[in-house]
């Protein structure tokens, strides 16, 4: 042991571990009471060093794998789907304990925590609902599923127990893609705050998400090019064409802020934070209470999100020209198989093309519907 007392009275520890100094001051009065204060200090310390040594050079640990993903994957993710794998692997390292061996998690462990975050509540002012199947395989399959696949092909942990996660992925209803019709439109128009218009317009003819939208800056907008920069889902950066209903928008907004392009209009003053009839840009939340208190639904448009203005105007794109390349390029989709749920057509459409084609070939049956001598 190496207690000893300074000038001022107090008692203080030093020893060295594994080639580590561990000193400081204790509560003790005595040499005695030092020296056990230091011994319990010591195999603490001990204790320390062998788990932090387990998680290096052992059997990889819950915890050291989540860790890693995060630096290695998970923090390069921006917006909200960033925000939601951070509370996802917070949630899976306390469900499954930091110190637990990956090699010790197979198909039961795994139907574990899915049936218990699946039985979870989610819980608002005015409702209450158990989370959706989408929900539970984005938040707990999904990011465990990658993190072990990644453990076994990248870290090169061995002895990882098989598991078939297609056994473990929830059913999700197929996603439909709702398209804005005419008088739809002129409908949520027409219900929207003037203020928030253009941003809702611009989203439509863009393809933009809504945190693309509200986070839009005139540095993005390149009017000599025509184009205008985009940071999408990952950080990913691009870039799209710029159009002329999308310079006529934007050419409204000039002058309304120094840095971001959609700016709202304070109805309510809050002392020494905003003004009454200034200007504020868009944020993302406010983008989503005007869509939800002015939007679709208020106008009695029925099922009808925000995300649906970016299906419409891949759908329009995809009826107009019927390129699927070009929608892809659109929407910034990165597999063209994500974009092949908008080549779908409607019952007008599919009635425009057969009378075209009826239109364009010459009659073999008689108008009345029956061939002479057919019943």
């Amino acid at each position: 042991m190496s207690v000893y007392q300074r000038a001022n009275g107090k008692w203080v520890y030093d020893f060295q571990l594994s080639g580590r100094r561990f000193c400081g001051t204790t509560d003790a009065t005595s040499r005695r009471a030092a020296e056990r204060e230091e011994g319990r200090l010591k195999a603490q310390a001990e204790q320390d060093l062998k788990a932090a040594k387990d998680l290096t050079e052992g059997p990889m640990t819950v915890g050291a794998a989540i860790a890693r993903f995060w630096d290695e994957v998970g923090q390069h993710y921006g917006g909200t789907y960033g925000k939601t794998l951070d509370t996802a692997l917070d949630w899976l390292l306390a469900e499954l304990g930091p110190t637990t061996r990956l090699r010790d998690i197979g198909p039961s462990k795994v139907a574990e925590v899915i049936a218990k975050r699946r039985g979870m509540e989610v819980v608002t002012k005015t409702t209450r609902r158990k989370l959706t199947n989408a929900t539970v395989n984005r938040t707990v399959t999904e990011p465990l599923r990658r993190i072990l696949i990644r453990a076994a092909d990248m870290w090169e942990q061995p002895g990882l127990k098989k598991i078939d996660w297609s056994e473990h992925l929830l059913p999700e209803p197929k996603e439909r893609v709702r398209e804005l019709r005419d008088h739809e439109e002129a409908k949520t128009f027409d219900r929207m705050r003037d203020d928030y218009r253009p941003a809702i317009a611009f989203a439509l003819v863009s393809g933009f998400r809504l945190a693309e939208v509200a986070n839009l800056r005139w540095a993005d907008v390149d009017w000599t090019a025509q184009t205008i920069a985009v940071i999408g889902k990952g950080e990913k950066a691009a870039t799209i064409p710029l159009t002329s209903e999308m310079r006529a928008i934007l050419a409204g907004l000039r002058g309304h802020h120094d840095e971001f392009v959609f700016t709202y209009v304070c109805r309510r003053g809050e002392p020494g934070v905003r003004v009454k009839g200034r200007r504020y840009p868009i944020t993302y939340e406010g983008l989503k209470s005007a869509w939800r208190r002015h939007g679709a639904r208020a106008a009695g448009v029925k099922d009808f999100r925000f995300h649906d203005l970016r299906h419409t105007t891949a759908t329009r794109l995809m009826r107009e020209r019927g390129n699927i390349k070009i929608v892809s390029r659109v929407l910034r989709h990165e597999d063209i198989a994500t974009t092949s749920k908008y080549a779908h057509v409607h019952d007008d459409d599919v009635r425009e093309a057969m009378e075209a084609v009826s239109a364009a070939r010459k009659p073999v049956r008689k108008a009345t519907g029956t061939d002479e001598g057919q019943p």
